[in-house]
């Protein structure tokens, strides 16, 4: 680590797509910006898949939104379901956005179109290494750092923490992150399969342990996200095809042919006390974790980061005094609580219990197709236009 710089403006531990989209808005801005990750090699896995109308958006202003468009598969449809019923059909097309589609594409790819972005003005990843504490001083935040060689530090105007649910950086802060864990394990896996309803829309499936969602992807591919109460570790055809079976429509014909990748995880539903303190600033799962239903979790910290480098630049600049930092908290903790909600709910009907209540949940979710002003209401919190607000302010 001879080389590495011991100061800059702004250090961002975590080269995931929060962190990538922090880094090049800062060096759009030219602010000079430390951007590190303790993984050695970048993520191979497709994790998130699906970017939002709201985020692209966002992305539109670092220079990216075109190329991610370009790599994904643009769909119009979302449905909610119980097995072979739907009790919500949604449609994105007349979406007021020129991104009036849902993108289906994997994380690693948003990760390398990210990446060589932020290449092209002149970044650089410093990878494997990790940021072991943060100091705050008046003047400045002093973080230790290390990799396999050595320990260094550096100090910087500004720290964000870009490094998930067990972030040190919102630990070094003291920030409380209030919420709880799901009972269940969530499963991710990605699959060759026939399935009957075809490549066109993505499904969620309510049932009684809890959602599953079908989307496909654009290598051909689908995604399956699915509840499960005692989810192996490594989910293999077996564990899919039963999946597919016992949650999915009952005349689907759907046949599990391969598991190109698949994984196992706990989700957590916490919102961070606060956004900042002093020198440090959280974003993305630093800062909000919940259910993957609904697909929001990677695109509210893309959006984090768009606004949080607007607002850092400024700052870092001159052009505005270091009190208009408070505004990216009262930007986008708003909209993460929106989030929380809208995933929580969507979770806590998919696992409505008895038959009793799973009618009657079905009954008032079928009523929503007869509403319009509330189907586009839910479509616009969906796509997350309905929180553009907590964003365009910062622009």
């Amino acid at each position: 680590m001879s080389s590495f710089p011991t100061k800059t403006d702004v250090l961002i531990v975590g080269a995931g797509p929060t962190g990538l989209a922090l880094a090049i808005s800062l060096a759009q801005a030219g602010v000079d910006h430390v951007l590190i990750d303790k993984l050695a090699v970048g993520q191979n896995k497709s994790r998130a898949a699906v970017i939002h109308a709201h985020t692209l958006e966002a992305l539109e202003t670092l220079g990216v939104a075109d190329r991610l468009s370009d790599t994904g598969l643009k769909l119009s449809r979302f449905s909610i379901r119980d097995r072979d019923r739907a009790l919500v059909q949604l449609s994105f097309d007349a979406l007021p956005s020129k991104f009036s589609y849902l993108l289906m594409t994997p994380q690693d790819t948003t990760e390398r179109v990210l990446a060589g972005r932020h290449a092209e003005l002149g970044g650089r990843i410093h990878r494997g290494v990790v940021a072991e504490r943060i100091e705050q001083h008046d003047e400045y935040a002093r973080a230790w750092l290390r990799d396999a060689d050595a320990q260094l530090a550096i100090d910087a105007r500004y720290v964000v923490g870009a490094d998930g649910m067990h972030s040190i950086v919102r630990e070094s802060a003291g920030i409380d992150f209030d919420g709880a864990q799901y009972a269940h394990s969530f499963v991710l896996a990605d699959v060759e399969m026939d399935w009957k309803p075809g490549r066109g829309e993505v499904f969620l499936f309510f049932t009684e342990r809890g959602p599953l969602v079908v989307a496909p992807l654009p290598n051909g591919n689908f995604r399956i996200v699915v509840a499960m109460e005692n989810a192996p570790e490594h989910p293999d055809v077996a564990c899919i095809q039963n999946v597919i079976d016992d949650y999915g429509p009952t005349n689907a014909n759907a046949t599990v042919h391969r598991v190109d990748w698949s994984s196992r995880f706990r989700i957590h539903h916490r919102l961070a006390k606060s956004y900042r303190r002093g020198r440090l600033f959280i974003m993305g799962d630093a800062a909000h974790v919940h259910s993957p239903a609904g697909g929001q979790g990677m695109n509210t910290g893309l959006v984090d980061a768009t606004v949080l480098g607007r607002v850092l630049a400024r700052v870092v600049s001159g052009a505005q005094p270091e009190e208009t930092l408070d505004a990216y908290e009262q930007l986008r903790r708003p909209a993460a609580r929106k989030v929380l909600e809208l995933a929580e709910g969507l979770t806590q009907m998919a696992m409505t219990h008895g038959m009793l209540a799973r009618q009657a949940r079905n009954v008032r979710l079928s009523v929503i197709n007869y509403l319009p002003p509330v189907k586009r209401a839910l479509t616009m919190n969906l796509s997350g236009l309905s929180r553009r607000a907590q964003a365009e302010l910062a622009y």
